[in-house]
């Protein structure tokens, strides 16, 4: 479904990217781990064509993305869900969602998302401004939900957020797997990401230096302790 190979990118004159190898197939759950810098974000802005340049090859079924502009790259499947989250604070939480006021083919409806989310259902009527940490993630998530897209890039959907939610966001991860989105989820949090992925990929300074199986990951969490420092 996506295959990425020899990715570069910049910001403005800075070298992000120094050749970033990646591959994801249709339904998988694949996360990228790595410390503060490591490129993990980049590598999701690099995808929804967010940086100033990019040299490499980007397909997504099929289609070479490298070259296309930003703007186009979400109607082929993709949808982006940013670690600032980037909620209308002055929109209740069902005004949020219902941007795009229309479904697209394959999007979840709001009843939908309620039953995904049901924080959100006893917050429908607040305003996103007086949402918790971890509602407005659920909201920043339920929202791309709408859209139709099939690949979802989750940017640390758990940084600062409470055990329980956390608990709560890795449930819902695993039901939009068995509903057959396909997932590439940035992450920090080992615990979690380990409990969700099929396969990880270790980055850091700008290139993918690891690559497991969950089932390795399992077997070795000295190796991955190794890879990220912890």
């Amino acid at each position: 479904m996506l295959k990425i190979n020899k990715l570069h990118a910049w910001y403005g004159e800075s070298h992000i990217l120094h050749g970033v190898d990646l591959e994801v197939n249709k339904g998988e759950l694949v996360t990228i781990l790595g410390r503060n810098g490591a490129g993990k974000t980049t590598t999701l802005r690099a995808l929804m064509g967010m940086m100033d340049k990019r040299q490499g090859s980007i397909l997504f079924n099929g289609t070479e993305t490298i070259a296309m502009a930003d703007y186009k790259i979400p109607n082929l499947g993709l949808a982006y869900c940013p670690e600032e989250r980037a909620v209308f604070r002055s929109l209740t939480v069902t005004e949020n969602l219902m941007l795009p006021p229309v479904i697209a083919p394959g999007g979840l409806s709001l009843d939908e998302i309620y039953t995904l989310f049901p924080n959100l259902k006893e917050r429908a009527g607040s305003t996103g401004g007086n949402l918790s940490g971890g509602e407005q993630q659920m909201l920043a998530i339920g929202r791309i939900l709408r859209t139709g897209a099939r690949m979802l890039l989750l940017d640390e959907p758990t940084e600062g957020l409470a055990p329980v939610i956390v608990k709560q966001i890795a449930a819902a991860i695993r039901t939009l797997k068995r509903r057959g989105f396909t997932i590439v989820l940035v992450e920090q949090n080992f615990h979690f990401a380990s409990r969700v992925a099929d396969r990880l990929y270790i980055m850091d300074h700008g290139v993918v230096v690891d690559h497991l199986t969950a089932a390795e990951a399992a077997a070795q969490p000295e190796r991955i302790r190794r890879q990220l420092g912890v």
